[in-house]
């Protein structure tokens, strides 16, 4: 294979969906102890966020340099690839893609690779690295299967219900003026993605309104892929909120004439949006 393909857990993509992906899990960090996002998992942020308050004793750290180049030179040994298409969370939110780019200049004498900032989180980058890699297993060159990744994470949109900014504040990934303002008067707030920050999209009354004001903005995006030819695909994703997730994927399901997948959100990224995290991503399969 010419061409092998990196992401992130950021990526959300479920246990053995990764194929020829190669994903570096994100770090977090519960009560002073530092593991990726496979050995810290949801049900211990969970536990740790409700009973230590937004964020005490609950952190996140960046993937480094090193590890990053340690994965670069892994695939090279083991697919004997002449280039790598390194596809991460947004800049915006996170510093790994930075990391990337360090560790991609590191080991620029043994292999050409090209980082890409999503500028989004979630399925938009799940998808965009899969359907990459399986081009890049079909014999697409670097150009092809850098411009894929491109072009399928031209279109996605992603927007998030949580239950407090609280936690996004104190993680500094939401402004302070927004925060207070999507806490005011118990006005729940509904989040977006715009030019790879996370911003405050809506402030509905109750959680209720809030979800269903989500199903409006995710038909809207879904009728606009489709009048230009586009075939959309959902992700529910989710913190401790299962069945409101399932129960959310069977509405859009019904209304929209889709399937989309239900996946919890990388414990990494829930430690950020705290539990009762519901969210939905938009991409064109292409």
């Amino acid at each position: 294979m010419e061409v092998a393909l990196v992401t992130d857990s950021a990526s959300c993509l479920p246990p053995g969906a990764e194929g020829a992906l190669t994903v570096v899990p994100l770090h977090v960090v519960v009560a002073g102890r530092r593991g990726d996002s496979r050995e810290v998992g949801h049900a211990e942020v969970v536990e740790a966020l409700r009973s230590a308050g937004p964020r005490a004793g609950v952190s996140t750290s960046r993937v480094s340099p090193g590890e990053f180049a340690e994965a670069y030179r892994e695939l090279v040994a083991r697919t004997g690839c002449r280039a790598v298409v390194s596809v991460h969370l947004s800049g915006g939110v996170s510093g790994t893609v930075e990391a990337a780019r360090l560790a991609a200049a590191e080991v620029a004498d043994e292999v050409d690779v090209r980082v890409v900032d999503s500028r989004s989180v979630g399925m938009a980058l799940g998808w965009a690295a899969q359907d990459a890699a399986a081009l890049a297993a079909q014999g697409g060159d670097l150009e092809q299967v850098e411009e894929l990744v491109h072009r399928r994470l031209a279109g996605a949109r992603a927007w998030f219900y949580v239950d407090t900014l609280e936690h996004l504040r104190r993680g500094g990934r939401l402004g302070r003026s927004q925060a207070v303002l999507g806490s005011a008067l118990s006005i729940k707030p509904l989040l977006t993605v715009v030019e790879g920050e996370v911003v405050l999209a809506e402030r509905v009354r109750t959680r209720g309104k809030a979800l269903a004001r989500l199903e409006t903005l995710v038909e809207e995006a879904v009728g606009q892929m489709r009048e230009t030819g586009g075939r959309p695909r959902l992700a529910v994703h989710e913190l401790d909120a299962q069945d409101a997730a399932t129960a959310l994927a069977d509405r859009l399901a019904q209304r929209l004439d889709v399937d989309p997948v239900v996946l919890p959100v990388d414990p990494s990224l829930g430690v950020h949006t705290g539990p009762g995290t519901l969210g939905v991503v938009v991409a064109d399969a292409g």
